[in-house]
């Protein structure tokens, strides 16, 4: 019976994309059908398949062993945070950023990545029919995080319509950042946080497709070069960089760059991870209190009255319809509500010590819905992140839509969440 819920579930929340649609007429139903399967077989690979479950297991296993040689830093400069019984959250999760931050910025530096989001994303453009550019900007913000891939993107988001803009925006909401992918998997199954990942990549394109349908002239399927223009694009899509570090690979021949020196690049590489930890460490702290604050001005009024119990009352359908029992259900809801309005961080503190206890799907459904930026705050962050890259008419179009960001982030999370708990009992 909750097998039977859980897909009724994946249904309705793709209906509730449709009904909020744009343009209902305008949506391309063989492309989302295809992403839809194509998730599908994705989700079986990676979660009931031998091969795909050891892959996964595999690439689990090697971010907790960068997060391990991380400690070794840690434990070189703060010895009493690390041989200790149970460490805290900073130490745990959050410092070992200063080891994998640099270290993809390295693999960013050398050519690597931008090389297998190049690729990707013409393989993701060929096999949904979506545009060029919507297809690898996907792609590049599961890699890259949803401002530095606007950021790297800039000259693209110029030269594309506001509407673009926006789903561009819109996707922004369900992405991850891979240099924190290690404090997840230190927190939570690391099998389905990295199952998550690219299933959130494709679902980003099937709901904004839907939300936000635009067509898309040949014309105007291009991909933009620094210092060019879209007449000087070839067929294939390259990498349109703000930054330095983006370039090598992507560019066309006769643009020239300057590399920055190594060293230099190293250093500001760390100086980031640095102001990322304080960042991340900030808003859980933040918002752990300010909950806390709300909570007890709730409880004033009537003793079980919490943040909590309210979110779980208005997420409470949208848990069920993703196959489990009802007291399952209500406490799943609760955690989902407290993403939206704080972040996956404070999830994840939660549970990380009872997570284990939890039955297969339920571990499983939590896991891939928390895994992503979507929450009040990241509305923030994209409207300024916009705010200086476009003009300010683009802009609007976005600044009016951002019931439309955070509906996107929640039907992608929710979409995720569905397909994989599919495969997960």
């Amino acid at each position: 019976m909750y097998l039977a819920i859980n897909i009724v579930g994946l249904i309705v929340f793709l209906a509730i994309a449709v009904l909020f649609s744009k343009n209902r007429s305008q949506i391309k139903w063989r492309s989302v059908l295809v992403m839809v399967a194509l998730n599908l077989v994705l989700a079986w690979f990676l979660t009931s398949f031998s091969v795909g479950r050891a892959a996964v297991e595999a690439a689990s296993n090697g971010f907790n062993e960068l997060v391990k040689v991380a400690y070794t830093g840690i434990a070189f400069a703060l010895p009493d945070w690390v041989h200790v019984k149970s460490m805290n959250f900073v130490t745990s999760a959050l410092l070992p950023i200063l080891l994998i931050v640099p270290l993809f910025d390295i693999l960013t530096y050398i050519g690597v990545l931008p090389f297998i989001i190049k690729w990707i994303g013409k393989f993701l453009s060929k096999i949904s029919g979506q545009p060029k550019f919507e297809s690898f900007f996907s792609v590049e913000m599961m890699f890259l995080g949803n401002t530095e891939a606007l950021a790297v993107s800039s000259q693209q988001l110029k030269k594309i319509s506001g509407q673009r803009n926006l789903t561009l925006a819109m996707m922004s909401m369900s992405c991850v950042t891979a240099s924190i992918i290690g404090a997840y998997t230190s927190l939570m199954p690391g099998q389905f946080i990295l199952t998550a990942i690219p299933i959130n990549v494709i679902n980003a394109l099937i709901i904004t497709s839907i939300l936000n349908p635009v067509i898309v002239t040949p014309e105007e399927d291009t991909i933009a070069t620094i210092g060019g223009n879209q007449d000087q694009v070839p067929e294939e899509p390259i990498i349109d960089s703000g930054s330095e570090e983006l370039v090598e690979e992507a560019l066309t021949e006769d643009v020239s760059h300057k590399r920055e020196p190594f060293f230099s690049f190293l250093g500001d590489s760390i100086l980031s991870a640095g102001k990322l930890i304080l960042i991340i460490a900030a808003n859980v702290i933040a918002f752990v209190a300010l909950a806390a604050l709300v909570d007890k001005v709730l409880m004033l009024i009537n003793p079980w009255l919490t943040l909590e119990h309210l979110l779980g009352i208005v997420m409470y359908p949208f848990a069920w319809l993703l196959g489990l029992s009802s007291g399952d259900a209500f406490q799943f809801a609760q955690y989902m509500g407290t993403k939206l309005v704080t972040n996956e961080f404070v999830v994840m503190g939660k549970v990380t010590g009872i997570i284990h206890e939890f039955n297969p799907h339920y571990r499983a459904v939590l896991t891939v819905f928390i895994t992503s930026f979507a929450n009040l705050s990241t509305v923030g962050m994209i409207i300024g992140a916009f705010k200086g890259l476009v003009d300010r008419e683009k802009n609007q179009v976005i600044a009016k839509n951002v019931g439309y960001l955070l509906l996107s982030g929640i039907l992608v999370s929710l979409v995720s969440a569905a397909v994989v708990g599919i495969f997960v009992w």
